[in-house]
């Protein structure tokens, strides 16, 4: 008999329907949700794990669309430099010192800080990637991965070398694992190299994860270098912006921009923290929303925004919004936590695995303790997780029905990651 776990009396989030006060949620022992409802309808096996949950929020364990986790390992470096100049001058050189397993550790370490807040899913674009699935897997963590890919030398090995982890980890970790391909940039990677990583995309039936329109120089570079079509415009021609499709920013999008946008199915990762700290500026998101954008969030990668707290991200996106179109009303509470949980897993091509708590799909659940100080009283627990939730109010959370944090994270030695990430900058640093 497998082990059934019985989450009981928490104010349950379904983000797929009204919220349930009191309400439980049964896992079953193939880590998939097999009943959510008000307390008195589920019915609990006298053999299950209960775990009693008054005073708690559950929702859905939390998706970042868009990060370079492995670059934990240069938090903080090149801090108040705009986005070209710390590429340049900080990144790309640090970059150049990059071994495989300062991926696995620069993962793991980033892995610990994204379960311990609440955040059971990722997308990753980075390079040694087979060494980030390995830190994923141990993790216990669920991640949607790619393999960086820009022009220039070698430019064809990197394509075959991503097409070879696509086809190596599609389902990966027991399915936890899915593959993108991922082209960096249009300003990295020229028109015959974005096609060839278009062809290879549809081959393999993965979607693609590009940066897109993150800073006014670069949209400026792409009307120079094609007749003054923008980078949305430019990947549309192109046919790369399509649905399955996944956008990091768009910053920097007109109206005409908007439209192509939602007409052709893709999603935009908003990253408000990432452009923030880099100076890019921000996202007209609330357009977006109207015209019917596919929107989720992320936080970049932690050398870009230094946290990887999908807390700070909802919260920042919506007072951004609020503030920059002088309209309280923009992009309620309820509506960031949806692009935090199922918008995020639909932009991933997860929607019908997580996202939700739902029966049938896998038990991606994160506990919110409410019972903390700057959390009550609650009058609105959506506008209170949004508003004023905190990594640390995060009491458990479980990805595919195992318990990966319980105070802390289960399943990493953390203390061992923080030291290995430690010796690791320095290397990337000082050489």
């Amino acid at each position: 008999m497998g082990l059934v776990i019985a989450i009981l009396g928490a104010h349950v989030l379904t983000m797929d329907g009204p919220d349930i006060p009191g309400g439980s949620v049964l896992i079953g022992d193939g880590g998939a949700i097999q009943a959510v409802g008000p307390a008195a309808d589920v019915q609990v096996p006298s053999h299950a794990t209960r775990v009693r949950a008054e005073g708690h929020a559950l929702l859905p364990g939390l998706v970042n669309c868009h990060n370079h986790a492995a670059m934990a390992l240069l938090r903080g470096y090149g801090a108040d430099l705009p986005l070209q100049r710390w590429l340049e001058e900080r990144v790309f050189p640090a970059e150049d010192r990059l071994r495989s397993d300062d991926v696995y550790w620069g993962t793991l370490a980033a892995a610990a800080e994204m379960l311990r807040g609440g955040t059971t899913t990722f997308a990753d674009m980075y390079f040694f990637e087979d060494e980030a699935a390995r830190a994923v897997d141990e993790a216990g963590m669920r991640a949607v991965l790619s393999r960086g890919l820009v022009g220039g030398s070698q430019a064809e090995a990197k394509l075959a070398e991503a097409e070879d982890f696509c086809r190596r980890f599609q389902g990966a970790a027991g399915g936890r694992i899915t593959t993108m391909m991922a082209p960096h940039a249009e300003y990295t990677c020229p028109e015959p190299f974005l096609q060839d990583i278009d062809a290879a995309a549809r081959r393999l039936g993965r979607p693609l994860h590009v940066h897109l329109a993150e800073t006014a120089a670069e949209v400026a570079g792409c009307r120079d270098r094609h007749q003054g079509r923008s980078p949305v415009r430019y990947l549309h021609d192109l046919g790369l912006l399509r649905a399955g499709t996944l956008t990091a920013h768009c910053v920097h999008v007109d109206a005409d921009d908007i439209a192509l946008l939602a007409a052709s199915g893709a999603a935009v990762s908003h990253n408000p923290a990432s452009n923030c700290k880099l100076g890019s500026g921000i996202a007209p998101t609330a357009a977006m929303l109207t015209k019917g954008v596919h929107l989720a969030l992320g936080t970049d990668g932690p050398a870009s925004t230094d946290s990887l707290s999908m807390w700070e991200t909802m919260r920042l996106a919506g007072w951004l919004a609020k503030a920059s179109g002088q309209d309280a009303a923009a992009l309620p509470a309820r509506t960031l936590l949806q692009w935090a949980t199922r918008g995020g897993a639909a932009a991933l091509g997860l929607g019908e695995v997580c996202g939700r708590i739902a029966p049938g799909l896998r038990a991606d659940l994160c506990l919110v303790d409410l019972s903390r100080p700057h959390l009550q009283p609650c009058t609105d627990v959506a506008a209170a997780l949004v508003y004023a939730a905190t990594a640390a109010d995060v009491a458990k959370v479980w990805v595919d029905g195992t318990l990966v944090v319980d105070g802390a994270p289960t399943k990493i030695d953390t203390a061992r990651a923080l030291a290995e990430a430690q010796v690791r900058m320095h290397h990337l640093i000082d050489g």
